[in-house]
């Protein structure tokens, strides 16, 4: 058995500014021994520590698919002492990456179902995984309708534009890009992911709701789908309470019996609603 502390050794294959105030970028990670490609085996929704020697590890989405090949793609904010350092490497620099860690979205179980995907801001990296997931020529034809609602607040904070403009293209996609604000040469939707959700209105008839994005964003969502009837069984939501060690041992994210970090951080809305309010 794989000691869970140790992290696979990868090589920054590519590094990509993501967004137009530079807080986020997209790296792209090769495995050294390629067996290990193999041992790392995923699902969207699932997350990995990113190893900086000497710097320490930080938890961090995966926003690649699984299938999309070997490779690993994480989109990392730039926000404290690991991922600061993280930043400032450069392509072909080793580091480690442990994982995978936690519950990944029950795609297997939905089969079947439509499936409607709210995102905000930088929280969409496990839903772009989950997208290419779905929409992956052996996928697509397992699942219905697909609705992909996205938001931030400018047009310059949108991730993976080049991903969700093909996405536009299709037929068997139900596409919404937004941002918050009116700007200038944005001929895209304007408003608030709540109120776009609003404006789409998801059916809930044979349907599951995948939602990530800040807790604002989540707050003001969750009262639109309660009024077109949607269900709390019906509602994956993926934590992002600040985790440590990723496999239950640290305490650091526990709420109520779960650890975030071991037995999420992918739960339904109803699993919450049964849960104190500290996420």
């Amino acid at each position: 058995m794989k000691n869970p502390y140790k992290p696979y050794p990868v090589r920054i294959k590519r590094i990509e500014i993501a967004t137009e105030d530079k807080s986020l970028r997209t790296f792209e990670f090769e495995f050294i021994n390629k067996e290990d490609a193999k041992k790392f085996n995923y699902m969207p929704g699932q997350f990995a520590e990113l190893s900086v020697p000497g710097y320490g590890e930080s938890p961090i989405g995966i926003a690649s698919s699984p299938t999309e090949g070997d490779n690993l793609l994480f989109t990392v904010f730039r926000i404290g002492k690991v991922t600061t350092k993280l930043h400032s490497m450069k392509e072909g620099d080793i580091m480690g990456v442990r994982g995978p860690l936690g519950h990944p979205y029950p795609l297997k179980d939905l089969e079947g179902k439509n499936i409607v995907i709210i995102a905000g801001g930088y929280a969409v990296t496990t839903l772009r995984s989950t997208m290419v997931w779905l929409l992956h020529p052996d996928n697509r034809p397992k699942y219905g309708k697909i609705t992909f609602i996205y938001g931030a607040r400018t047009p310059g904070l949108l991730l993976y534009p080049d991903q969700w403009r093909e996405w536009q293209k299709r037929d068997d996609v139900d596409c919404h890009i937004t941002i918050d604000r009116e700007v200038e040469g944005w001929d895209g939707l304007v408003g608030f992911v709540p109120t776009i959700t609003e404006q789409v209105a998801p059916n809930p008839e044979n349907s599951v709701a995948i939602i990530c994005g800040p807790p604002v964003m989540i707050k003001f969502t969750q009262p639109v789908l309660d009024k077109l009837g949607w269900k709390g069984e019906q509602i994956i939501m993926s934590l992002e309470n600040r985790m440590k060690c990723g496999i239950g041992i640290c305490g650091r994210c526990n709420v109520g019996p779960y650890y975030v970090c071991k037995d999420g951080p992918v739960f339904t809305k109803a699993q919450l609603d049964r849960l104190p309010k500290e996420y």
